[in-house]
């Protein structure tokens, strides 16, 4: 087995970046949904309630983010606040952020200019927020720690599972869905389908990983990442053969993942191996 896609998302639920190579720190992928938006009260804001947030695409390069839309001009944001005060910099704002249940959570505001271009792009009043020093989000009882994704710091999903489903959908009468409905991090070449819910424990070329779960799908699944257009597959195909055998209400396709290794490069064509 082996790694076949590598994608980070730096805005949570603008479009993602596919890459040949990245790293790995204390937060999961390099880069992956550092920024946020946040409505007037510091809640998330994501593509199950704002459809919005497709036309946005992201770029980075090793000190800016660059948000691109259909409409606008590009916007781009300092992956780090300046505070050098010697050019009597003043020091971010902090915002406090709801990111589902995980409420308190410190994040930079990142200044007018972009909160500005954010609020014009979903047309109602908006702020792009980063993570910096002050923020924290713990996850598991292992000293662990993710960004901004909905709960966990990557997602894997093995190519077989994905044309699992297309098959059924085809059977049905339906059209075959790409992986970029699910917006995975690690895209796994090699192995049967849903052998990734089997993995307690895996390595991808020199770095370690654990499952942290099955991911619980939703209606972002059933919305083309290029258009905007939203139709019931393939949630509906998944949710006759997907339900979680201990929570009904859940349909899961991909495992969660928190990455063991804190440090180290991935690449494309990285050899997967499961471990006890």
């Amino acid at each position: 087995m082996h790694v076949s896609g590598l994608f980070i998302y730096p805005v949570k639920s603008c479009r993602g970046i596919a890459l040949t190579t990245t790293s790995l720190d204390t937060l999961g992928l390099t880069g992956d949904r550092r920024f946020l938006i946040v409505d007037a009260d510091g809640k998330f804001i994501t593509q199950r309630t704002h459809l919005a947030l497709i036309p946005i695409t992201t770029a980075l390069d090793s000190t800016h983010l660059t948000l691109t839309h259909p409409k606008l001009p590009a916007l781009r944001v300092p992956l780090t606040a300046s505070t050098n005060a010697s050019t009597n910099t003043t020091p971010p704002a902090l915002i406090s952020v709801t990111v589902w249940g995980t409420t308190g959570l410190q994040a930079e505001d990142c200044g007018p200019a972009a909160n500005a271009w954010i609020s014009e792009a979903l047309g109602q009043h908006a702020r792009l927020v980063r993570i910096g020093p002050a923020f924290h989000r713990p996850v598991g009882d292992l000293g662990d720690a993710t960004g901004f994704a909905d709960g966990y710091p990557l997602l894997v999903i093995s190519e077989a599972s994905l044309a699992n489903l297309n098959d059924r959908l085809i059977e049905r009468g339906d059209e075959p869905v790409p992986m970029d409905r699910f917006r995975p991090n690690l895209v796994i070449s090699g192995s049967d389908a849903f052998a990734e819910d089997t993995w307690p424990r895996l390595r991808v070329g020199e770095a370690t990983f654990r499952s942290a779960g099955p991911c619980a799908r939703c209606t972002v699944t059933t919305t083309d990442q290029l258009t905007g257009e939203r139709t019931p597959e393939p949630l509906r195909t998944l949710a006759t053969y997907r339900r979680d055998p201990l929570k009904k209400s859940n349909v899961n396709f991909g495992q969660n993942l928190i990455n063991e290794t804190k440090s180290a490069t991935l690449h494309l064509g990285d050899t997967v191996t499961p471990l006890a």
